[in-house]
């Protein structure tokens, strides 16, 4: 699907879609738990989901559906070998298999996209330590064997998802287990948020710095219902529109959120856009916007939305720490400047580093890459392009916000071909 988008600025207020981020790690843990529970998610919340509800469903978890929420009943006994189609979700492979490891013995796990070429070494040689086999080094692999209670040693720079994946695995297994770091860890919000659903499951973890101390033979405590709170992450779109003009107000928010990405409003501030947080609305509105420096080490994901706005502002924006971005669903670092470039704008990447030489977008057509986030973020470069923006292939949006076009057309925006 490609789709032109005619300038104009957004204005009004949105409502913030579900967290997925929160809703991966709620999903598996009401499949592990003792009793059904329900979740408040609407249907439709993005292919990621529906890959982890797949391989929920591949273990023997039943899920049904209604319009506000999705109940889930956790398998009376584990089946055994499963198969989990991961598609090109990297939370749903790195959470299910430490998971599948500890309830399942293992089973044959597969990706599409850019999946098997992402990151997962680490994590494979933690599994491999305590007791796991391997068919393969990349996917599709079927993985074997028992899984050992006992010391795990991860880096903290590659992927906060393979911690996040032992804390969900761990305490399913007879004894305690300790989880620890080789080197300071990266997008620590994540992890603080899988400590946050365990916690809501029964479960508490001891952190002594650089270690994680899991108890073992636990079993998760359902809480019968839980509500995901809103996605900072996606929210940061419209937030950028409205430093791009707006005003333009998101709202059901939560500012004290163990979501990395509630740091897209202070930095929105720092461009120099105005913005107001009361309650659980945000509001941006445009300002007098000039580059600056940010350190991206603890939000990633912030990446190709931030360059958009800093391609509008004055001066020269320089984003380091991103190293991890080249093994996203796209390499972000150089799909984001391509396009900044293909928009008539100026960036260079090198290494873990992107800088971003503000003035005027042009307009043009640009690529997504597959790349949910580098499709929605040309969609927001194109409020103050001089002329029509066309994305290829912008239907990679549903990989994460199925409804970004609509909630795009809510705030005034003109999308031919929707």
């Amino acid at each position: 699907m490609d789709l032109t988008i005619k300038p104009a600025p957004l204005r009004g207020t949105v409502a913030a879609i579900p967290s997925k981020s929160e809703a991966h790690r709620l999903l598996i843990l009401a499949a592990l738990a003792d009793a059904p529970t329900e979740i408040g998610l609407a249907p439709g919340s993005g292919e990621d989901i529906e890959r982890t509800l797949s391989c929920l469903q591949a273990i023997g978890a039943v899920v049904s559906r209604s319009e506000n929420s999705i109940r889930v009943m956790p398998p009376s006994q584990a089946a055994p070998s499963p198969r989990f189609p991961c598609g090109e979700s990297g939370s749903t492979l790195r959470f299910m298999l430490p998971v599948a490891a500890a309830l399942c013995g293992g089973g044959h796990f597969s990706g599409s996209g850019r999946l098997p070429e992402r990151p997962l070494g680490e994590l494979a040689a933690a599994l491999k330590k305590q007791g796991m086999a391997f068919s393969g080094d990349r996917l599709p692999f079927t993985v074997s064997g028992k899984l050992r209670p006992g010391e795990y040693l991860l880096p903290g720079n590659v992927s906060s998802q393979y911690v996040s994946g032992l804390l969900l695995a761990l305490p399913l297994l007879p004894g305690a287990s300790t989880i620890r770091l080789s080197g300071p860890l990266e997008s620590s919000g994540y992890v603080e948020m899988t400590l946050g659903a365990l916690r809501r499951f029964g479960i508490a973890v001891r952190v002594s710095g650089s270690r994680y101390h899991i108890p073992g033979g636990r079993r998760y405590r359902s809480p019968q219902k839980v509500s995901v709170e809103g996605d900072w992450s996606n929210a940061s779109f419209f937030l950028a529109a409205g430093a791009l003009g707006g005003p333009v107000a998101v709202e059901g928010l939560d500012y004290s959120s163990l979501q990395g990405d509630k740091a897209m409003a202070p930095l929105l501030a720092r461009f120099g856009a105005l913005t107001e947080i009361s309650g659980g609305r945000v509001t941006v509105s445009g300002g007098a916007l000039r580059g600056c420096e940010i350190d991206l080490r603890q939000i990633p994901d912030l990446l190709p939305v931030l360059a958009a706005v800093a391609a509008s502002a004055d001066g020269t924006t320089t984003f380091y720490g991103a190293a991890r971005l080249r093994y996203k669903e796209s390499d972000r670092i150089a799909s984001t400047a391509a396009l900044i470039n293909a928009l008539g704008g100026r960036a260079a990447g090198h290494g873990e580093r992107l800088v971003v030489r503000g003035g005027k977008i042009a307009g043009g057509v640009v690529q997504s890459f597959n790349d949910h986030r580098i499709a929605m973020a040309a969609a927001i470069a194109a409020v103050r392009a001089a002329k029509p923006v066309t994305i290829v292939d912008a239907g990679a949006v549903n990989k994460s916000y199925p409804t970004f076009f609509d909630h795009y057309l809510e705030l005034g925006g003109t999308v031919d071909g929707f």
